[in-house]
C-alpha cells in the first residue's frame, strides 16, 4: 500500500477519494464511512480512525450485503 498524502489514499491500486456517512448518523463520529472507487470496489472505514484500515469489497459483495440489510437478513 502507498499513501501519497492524507487526502488521497491508495489501496491495492484503488482510489477512494470521496467518503460519506449515512444521513442517519446524527453527525457523530461513531459510525462507518463508505467510498466507491472507479473500478467498482467499495471501501469502508471507521469514522473515528480515518487514517486506519480500509475494508475493501467487490461490487457484488457490497450489493449482497446491502440487499441483506434492506431485507432484514441480519436482524435477530
Amino acid at each position: 500500500m502507498k499513501y501519497p498524502n492524507k487526502k488521497r489514499r491508495w489501496t491495492l491500486s484503488r482510489e477512494f477519494v470521496t467518503w460519506r456517512k449515512s444521513a442517519r448518523s446524527s453527525g457523530g463520529d461513531n459510525c462507518v464511512e463508505v467510498s466507491f472507487a472507479a473500478d467498482g470496489s467499495v471501501g469502508v472505514r471507521d469514522s473515528k480512525d480515518r487514517d486506519g484500515a480500509i475494508l475493501v469489497f467487490t461490487r457484488t459483495e457490497w450489493s449482497a450485503f446491502t440487499s441483506g440489510v434492506r431485507h432484514a437478513e441480519f436482524d435477530r
